[in-house]
């Protein structure tokens, strides 16, 4: 029987370089855009309106991502966006580990994997160490990435378990 109920979106883990990262607390969307190309003939052919556009897709474009986790001890972060800094400030030759593949898993209320996507070159190009501190408020410390990425799909390997 199909699932009837929707997954929730708090459930959710990011990997790369084999291991998961810790303490994550949110992640904006994967999203991507296709451009649209209008285009006209320039005469009545097969019965077409000269007078109308076709539209034709153009150029697709990923979004960048933003994840956001609690501060602790675990550097992951801070290295990753590192690596990127240290080659555009410094001259760095260096491109290790620059760009990496992540796997974002999608769980159930059960912790089984559920769906699962892979994101493609993906590299930091913001990096907020200490998000705003308020002495008035009661929240927890948070750091942010903002990854480029050279696109994402569906790992069609996975399947949802059995209800």
């Amino acid at each position: 029987m199909a699932r009837r109920d929707p997954y929730k979106g708090f459930k959710f883990r990011i990997k790369w370089n084999g291991k998961y990262v810790a303490a994550l607390q949110r992640m904006s969307a994967l999203r991507r855009t296709t451009d649209v190309i209008d285009w006209r003939e320039g005469s009545i052919t097969l019965g077409r309106d000269a007078s109308s556009t076709r539209k034709l897709p153009g150029l697709t474009h990923y979004h960048p991502i933003t994840l956001e986790a609690g501060i602790t001890c675990d550097p992951t972060f801070e290295e990753w966006a590192n690596l990127v800094s240290d080659f555009s400030q410094q001259g760095k030759t260096n491109l290790r580990n620059f760009r990496k593949d992540l796997a974002i898993d999608l769980l159930d209320e059960e912790d089984r994997l559920v769906k699962r996507y892979l994101v493609y070159r993906a590299w930091v190009s913001e990096y907020v160490a200490l998000d705003d501190l308020d002495s008035n408020v009661s929240r927890i410390a948070i750091t942010k990435i903002t990854i480029e990425n050279e696109g994402w799909e569906r790992d069609r390997s996975v399947s949802p378990p059995e209800e």
